[in-house]
């Protein structure tokens, strides 16, 4: 059963989660759609859709940009498609007078194996901390390998940013007992019906 926002106060983030959310949203009767296994599901989320609608990228963006200013973070990187739009909203975010821009790198599978030969892509820097942003927290299986990923190349990684977290998965729980902070833009529970979404700002 897809969420319900109802419950969700109408702020401002709130809004736009929702909006984020309604827009990624896709059900079986509106095509067919499986899990990894090739199993039929009711329904998943694509943020590609929303994500790549210059509306909601700028806004996005900026949400989190702030967030991560608030946290004196100067470097995202992302691991997979559904990160390389987050990325770049953050990239294009707006900035106050004396603020500085963001960099930016993707984290490859593996090592390019001719060119720069590199791992890390982009201009982000070795002596700086830098952020893991990404779509979707589920396991958390995905953010680790990126975080192994980023630390063997001499990364410093403090902390993951997701648009939705799947709080029944433990995804967060695996992050944050590596040492790291996670924060999302909503936290999605399928399995409590009473209150199936909320948006960080709600817990705080």
């Amino acid at each position: 059963m897809a969420n319900d926002f109802s419950s969700v106060p109408e702020s401002a983030l709130a809004r736009l989660g929702h909006q984020l959310y309604q827009r990624a949203l896709v059900r079986r009767d509106q095509e067919p759609i499986t899990d990894p296994r090739g199993q039929p599901i009711g329904w998943l989320l694509d943020t590609r859709m929303p994500m790549l609608e210059g509306e909601v990228f700028d806004e996005i963006g900026d949400v989190l940009a702030e967030r991560l200013r608030a946290r004196g973070i100067g470097q995202v990187a992302g691991f997979g498609y559904g990160s390389f739009p987050i990325v770049c909203s953050i990239l294009g975010a707006s900035a106050e007078e004396g603020q500085a821009k963001f960099k930016g790198g993707f984290v490859r599978e593996r090592r390019k194996a001719y060119g720069r030969r590199r791992l890390i892509e982009g201009p982000i820097e070795r002596d700086q901390p830098v952020v893991l942003v990404d779509d979707i927290l589920n396991s958390g299986r995905s953010a680790a390998r990126a975080i192994a990923l980023l630390r063997s190349d001499g990364f410093q990684v403090p902390g993951v940013l997701t648009l939705f977290n799947f709080t029944w998965s433990g995804g967060k729980s695996r992050i944050e007992g590596e040492g790291l902070w996670v924060e999302s833009l909503l936290e999605l529970n399928l399995r409590d019906g009473s209150r199936a979404a909320t948006t960080s700002g709600d817990r705080r």
